[in-house]
């Protein structure tokens, strides 16, 4: 096998970075990129300190548990978005995103779109689609992407080639030895 390409590489550790994930509806994970080096990452969780979704359990929801349906979630999840978290990981420690390039695991909704357009990152690469139900939300979302000023907006899928290669790294020890030792 070869080595997965750049867009595969980063890609895959945003999924390694959902692992972190405090939402048990929709993990996520986020990593910021500019010259090929990663500057952030981040995952779906609640502010710094504050309890998690899945510290109640696998099923648990709080927005579900007040009954508050899916067109008024962002005032009641209490997760940040990956992206959002992303964002704020770099600001914290003055780190600059402008023209950096952002991996995430789920395509950004329009409150990140503008998070990501603002900290002058240029190029999204998703793994998924939103999966909206909302068509007029969709429209008016695609429309932002187009006015978000990015040069890339793409889909990246990691090829099964890649994740073979991912699981068998991940169940071999990575310091031993593999071929023989020279004399």
């Amino acid at each position: 096998m070869g080595r997965p390409s750049w867009d595969e590489y980063f890609m895959v550790i945003a999924k390694l970075v959902a692992v972190r994930s405090g939402c048990n509806s929709r993990p996520t994970g986020a990593v910021v990129v500019k010259d090929k080096r990663i500057l952030a990452t981040g995952y779906n969780g609640p502010m710094p300190g504050a309890w998690h979704c899945t510290d109640r359990g696998p099923n648990y929801c709080f927005r579900r548990e007040k009954g508050v349906p899916d067109i008024d979630k962002y005032n009641y999840c209490r997760a940040s978005h990956a992206e959002a978290n992303a964002i704020a990981q770099a600001a914290r420690f003055g780190i600059s995103l402008e023209g950096a390039s952002l991996y995430c695991t789920l395509a950004p909704c329009y409150v990140c779109l503008k998070l990501i357009a603002s900290a002058g990152i240029k190029e999204v690469y998703y793994e998924y689609d939103y999966e909206s139900r909302d068509f007029e939300r969709d429209n008016f979302w695609r429309e932002a992407i187009n006015e978000a000023g990015l040069r890339v907006f793409k889909e990246v899928k990691v090829s099964e080639e890649t994740y073979k290669a991912v699981l068998e790294i991940l169940e071999f020890p990575t310091s031993k030895r593999r071929l023989p030792a020279t004399e």
